[in-house]
């Protein structure tokens, strides 16, 4: 009898590790999958506050008093411009780079001063390289998202440099 027992302990033990061996590979196929989903809600963060702040930074700039555009000289300077006898309000807050989960944006400055444009501090490999929307397609095929760029760019006045030529 007990020869007819043992080897069906080692079947059954066979099965169980089997069994948990199945149970961690769909674990770890359940936690990339997230893991994909996550970075992917986290470009689609990167890309709607990138483009907020651009906007604000074109707010900024637009909206300068006088004849000389400025742009912002610090992010601050979108949550309360001071150069208006009622102070103007370009951003709610100062948002959290959503790839890097932390404070703080790569700083793009204008030639002529003040800050044009962010970008995120990461140097993680986006998931999206292709297929972007024609306001984003500068950011197709790059390696990192420290490489997408949220510029301002003013509009030059076409009409005044065709009429000086």
């Amino acid at each position: 009898m007990r020869n007819g027992n043992r080897p069906q302990k080692g079947f059954s033990l066979i099965g169980a590790l089997l069994i948990i061996m199945l149970v961690g590979f769909s674990l770890a196929e359940a936690g990339n999958t997230w893991s994909n989903i996550r970075k992917r809600e986290r470009e689609q963060e990167l890309l709607k506050v990138g483009d907020t702040i651009r906007n604000a930074i074109g707010n900024y700039y637009n909206q300068s008093p006088g004849m000389v555009k400025q742009f912002p000289p610090t992010l601050k300077a979108l949550l309360k411009d001071d150069r208006f006898p009622v102070p103007q309000r370009y951003l709610r807050q100062l948002y959290m780079d959503p790839t890097t989960g932390r404070p703080g944006w790569g700083l793009l400055y204008a030639p002529s001063g003040g800050i044009m444009g962010v970008y995120s501090l990461s140097s993680d490999q986006p998931f999206k390289t292709k297929n972007f929307p024609e306001r984003y397609k500068d950011f197709e095929k790059k390696k990192a998202y420290i490489e997408w760029i949220f510029a301002y760019l003013p509009e030059t006045d076409n009409s005044l440099t065709e009429s000086l030529n």
